[in-house]
């Protein structure tokens, strides 16, 4: 995700300020690279209240939001925060797809399921429209 960082920012925001994010990268990519056999069976309320998901929504919406948020502190100007935030947003739902193909193909015992992707893309959303709400509020003042 750091990939689209020129010079000019970086020197601005230091590396140490995307460590969570980074951090909770590799820990979103360990939990869903995990084997089916070797997660918990589930009980029949929790797939009825869709639990999955919304723990896809939070784990997503919180790895776009310890990346985004590095960026709404720094001395940028308010186009180039939501720049970033956009893109993030975008490199985020691109690794959820990403991670459902991995464990369709790669991961025993795991799938590839479209409504996870929407999940993780519904988290990194919500995520993007706080985060621009609070900077362009911030902005006006």
């Amino acid at each position: 995700m750091l990939l689209w960082l020129d010079n000019f920012t970086m020197k601005k925001i230091p590396i140490s300020k995307f460590l969570p994010g980074i951090i909770w990268f590799i820990v979103v990519l360990v939990l869903m690279c995990t084997p089916g056999k070797d997660l918990p069976e589930v009980d029949d309320w929790f797939q009825k209240l869709y639990i999955d998901k919304w723990i896809h929504a939070g784990t997503f919406g919180l790895l776009a939001y310890l990346f985004m948020y590095p960026f709404q502190r720094a001395a940028l100007a308010t186009s180039e925060k939501l720049q970033y935030f956009l893109r993030i947003a975008l490199a985020a739902s691109i690794w959820g797809l990403t991670i459902e193909f991995i464990q369709k193909y790669y991961i025993p015992n795991r799938s590839f399921d479209l409504l996870d992707w929407a999940a993780d893309t519904v988290g990194v959303i919500i995520t993007f429209v706080f985060l621009r709400k609070n900077t362009l509020k911030k902005a006006d003042f």
